[in-house]
């Protein structure tokens, strides 16, 4: 019997607990206001589009602190210090709150969601010009106003824009008053209420299936031993006390299917652990709760299978039966089902999509799911054209977060995506439900090896390892350790205490803490953690420890640091500060650069998606190519876990030192007086043969690079070691940087 390919969206809809426990001023207990934002521009908007296609289906997962959290907002609950700000008549703003205002009232993509919007793009404009002390001094109450309104109206998602209502402001564009504030502010709520409402209904109509996760989103592996962060990384250093408490993973998955149970009226069957973690001694406690089905990533099959998922030179796995079925876990409360996601495809929605023209990205994706079929047909033993076993793609992501940077928060993507679908006899999207109960789990996996790991490398590191992260868990197992001392404080009869560790036990402040990610948000992030502490404390009558009340770690910029996600930048010489966020960077020249001297190259940035290698450079104001900075850049390269042919460095003048007397795979050269782009590629003998490149460039306040891996003709996953070499007429001139080389992996 013919099969199509079988696809399963899993959209994670979450967002921490934002909501304090500690403060009781006029600004409301909510530090941050991503739940209402995002509840207005992504959770109902997704589930809108996809029932315009009744024949898509897809599963989505509703994180319990995101439902608890839209729920106060909906009641009318909660209030966050911006939508304090939003609904405090102008003239009664404090200076605090008016610094606050030029400072938060732009936090989103600008060229998604200011730019398109006249006013706000011009507000926007006049801060990144003047600076934000300026416009404190100088706005103003028109101004002021303008801002907290276009604040709220941007994350309104475009499928809403036809409101008559927000449709009258998005053309009124300036001149709001408290009133226009107040009423988008009633709109928010009108959208958040009908957020679980709306996926209730195409749940019970058969086009969505509704997961949950543990209740604050802890990652359950190191809640039952954070000692399970070595199985991935054997020499992980690890907190000082060891966390084990395996006891509050029932609790966890309890609370979440009850109050699952209580929005949809029936009890869940899928569960999205959280972080996709996953190791041997969560699986009784899932099982147990009732839950039929977990996901988790390619990288924790492989490591389980021992079997690394290779992929060839267009990115596609060469073993596709491995990755793109089932499997079963046997556990002593009954089997389990278990989903593996398509690392690759699911980071290419996440983080590059995003980056290209929404129709050439959805018939992309299209495109990745009939190779994955035809390579699976070309597995079979039959030798027909079409798929002999009914075989799973599962692709599961973050389904907010990504959005912002699609045009119309992704929209236009969507709907083009979902009516190539809908159109493909090829291609059938399921729920992971649908897909079970007609093709249970054929191969069986020992639960005991199961791999303890995540979606990030199939480590924990994300997590645990760093030194500031180890500070978190030591001050939570002390915390924990404080309530088991309390036996006569129960979830009955103390829950503001039981409260207060679920909230602490979650994974997104160790996430944010120590090395890897960063934002402006920081140093709340650290405040909201150890608040949560606190209300622990004092709910037992307990001394809050000193340590407890000081930050965990100091929240400043770094000046160098490594990248943090993936790129996708404008080529167009601008240096746009969004565009390279997540980038790495080294400080090069001045006064905390790396260099003896004052550099007229100030600083480098570096960073990857799928598709392209980025660079920049940061000049000195006012140099001149040729003269302050030579006229050439060459970039060279070798692949440290690939065996090739190499050659040396042709420049002459070149100083016997290293990095410059190793050889190399690729040389980029680029003359920044025409803008001429070269590559070439080392060949036997030590000899340099020229390659084809689309490589682009931007020369104007910066100069920016991008390479397509494409044109490498090297397969994912290799590493690659990069050097700069300034140069003038084939000469020598300068190294970048000069503290060592640049690692790179491709996606």
């Amino acid at each position: 019997m013919p099969h199509p390919l079988h696809v399963a969206f899993i959209w994670h809809q979450h967002q921490p607990l934002y909501k304090s426990r500690q403060s009781n001023s006029a600004e409301g207990q909510y530090r941050l206001p991503w739940v209402r934002l995002h509840g207005t521009k992504d959770y109902l908007d997704l589930v809108l589009l996809l029932e315009q296609y009744p024949k898509l289906h897809q599963t989505v997962n509703l994180v319990p602190s995101l439902i608890m959290q839209l729920e106060d907002y909906i009641a009318g609950t909660a209030l966050d210090p911006y939508l304090t700000a939003a609904l405090t008549p102008i003239e009664q703003l404090t200076q605090a709150q008016k610094e606050f205002i030029v400072a938060h009232f732009f936090d989103g993509n600008h060229r998604t969601l200011i730019d398109p919007h006249p006013r706000y793009s011009e507000l926007y404009e006049i801060r990144q010009a003047k600076g934000q002390r300026w416009c404190f001094e100088n706005w103003a109450d028109d101004d002021f106003g303008d801002l907290l309104a276009w604040h709220n109206l941007s994350w309104i998602d475009p499928l809403f824009w036809d409101d008559p209502q927000i449709s009258g402001w998005l053309k009124k564009d300036r001149g709001f008053t408290l009133a226009d504030r107040q009423h988008i502010y009633s709109k928010q709520r009108e959208i958040l209420r009908r957020i679980i409402p709306q996926h209730k209904k195409m749940q019970n109509a058969g086009q969505l299936e509704i997961t949950t996760t543990p209740y604050t989103h802890p990652i359950l592996p190191l809640l039952a031993d954070t000692n399970s962060g070595r199985v991935a990384v054997r020499d992980l250093p690890l907190p000082e006390q060891r966390f084990q408490w395996a006891e509050d993973m029932p609790r966890h998955l309890r609370k979440a299917k009850e109050m699952y149970s209580d929005r949809f009226d029936r009890a869940p069957r899928g569960l999205w652990p959280s972080e996709q973690s996953v190791s041997p001694a969560i699986l009784p406690d899932i099982s147990q709760a009732g839950f039929e089905w977990i996901c988790s990533d390619e990288a924790v099959l492989g490591w389980t299978l021992d079997h690394f998922f290779q992929r060839d030179e267009k990115s596609h796995i060469t073993a596709p039966e491995k990755l793109y079925q089932p499997y079963r876990l046997e556990t002593p409360h009954g089997d389990l089902a278990i989903v593996f996601r398509d690392h690759r495809l699911s980071d290419l929605i996440g983080f590059t999509y995003g980056g290209m023209p929404a129709a050439a990205a959805a018939t992309d994706l299209v495109t990745q799911l009939h190779t994955i079929a035809q390579n699976l047909q070309a597995q079979q033993d039959s030798g027909t054209t079409s798929l002999d076993e009914p075989w799973l793609v599962t692709i599961a992501l973050d389904g907010e977060n990504c959005w912002e940077f699609y045009e119309q928060d992704g929209k236009p993507f969507l709907e083009s995506l979902y009516s190539q679908l809908s159109d493909d006899a090829n291609i059938k999207l399921v729920t992971v439900s649908e897909y079970l109960d007609q093709f249970p789990p054929r191969e069986t996996l020992p639960a005991a090896k199961l791999h303890s790991g995540s979606w990030v490398d199939g480590s924990f590191t994300t997590w645990i390892g760093d030194p500031a992260k180890n500070r978190a868990w030591d001050l939570l197992t002390t915390a924990r350790q404080t309530l088991a001392n309390h036996p006569e404080a129960t979830e009955a009869t103390n829950p503001e205490a039981w409260e207060a560790l679920y909230a602490a036990e979650g994974s997104d402040w160790f996430w944010w803490f120590g090395e890897g990610h960063s934002s402006n948000q920081d140093a709340m992030f650290d405040q909201l953690f150890r608040e949560h502490l606190m209300a622990l404390y004092q709910s037992l009558n307990e001394p809050i420890p000193d340590n407890v009340r000081r930050p965990i770690e100091t929240h400043t910029t770094r000046d160098t640091r490594q990248p943090e996600g993936y790129v996708n930048a404008r080529i167009d010489g601008s240096g746009d500060e969004q565009d390279w966020d997540k980038a790495g960077r080294i400080e090069l020249g001045g006064a905390r650069g790396t260099m003896h001297q004052s550099s007229a190259i100030q600083r480098l940035w570096y960073g990857v998606n799928h598709h392209n290698l980025y660079l920049r450079l940061d000049f000195k104001a006012g140099i001149k190519i040729g003269s302050d900075v030579p006229s050439e850049l060459n970039l060279f390269w070798y692949y440290s876990n690939k065996t090739m042919h190499n050659s040396p460095i042709p420049l002459v003048e070149l100083a016997s030192q290293s990095p410059l007397d190793h050889h190399y795979h690729h040389h980029l050269g680029i003359n920044l007086l025409t803008k001429t782009i070269w590559l070439q590629e080392a060949i036997e003998h030590w000899r340099w043969e020229s390659r084809a490149t689309r490589a682009q460039i931007g020369l104007d306040r910066c100069l920016e690079l991008s390479l397509p891996w494409t044109d490498l003709g090297i397969e994912p996953d290799a590493t690659l070691q990069l050097i700069l070499v300034m140069s003038e007429g084939g000469r020598y001139r300068q190294l970048i940087p000069e503290t060592g080389m640049i690692n790179l992996t491709i996606p």
